[in-house]
């Protein structure tokens, strides 16, 4: 019925649907940065950080590659980073769209 295609971008989407992995995703799109690093920079505990980071490396989303004893993570394709950059131009359209409908209804 669904097509493989299909099939992927619902799950791929799924593992994007938590804003804390985004967030991660945000971060790792600047560059590739280790477990503590995100925790730091997201003043966020270990287990959610890495519970988060388990989601997307199951999804091939983040790779995760040793480097002593530390994991240091990068995302898998670079077109992510495309794809956050279309999100935030629909979040600012749906902005914009609503700000435009607020003055009109203000005018009336």
């Amino acid at each position: 019925m669904w097509s493989d295609l299909q099939e992927f971008k619902a799950d791929f989407f799924k593992a994007l649907a938590h804003p804390l992995r985004i967030r991660i995703l945000e971060l790792l799109a600047e560059g590739d940065k280790s477990v503590n690093e995100i925790q730091n920079i997201l003043n966020s505990e270990g287990s959610s950080v890495s519970q988060q980071l388990s989601v997307l490396r199951a999804k091939n989303i983040v790779v995760g590659t040793k480097d002593g004893k530390r994991v240091v993570y990068s995302l898998s394709d670079p077109s992510i980073i495309k794809l956050l950059d279309v999100a935030k131009e629909i979040f600012d359209n749906h902005l914009i769209n609503t700000i435009s409908m607020y003055k009109e209804l203000d005018k009336k």
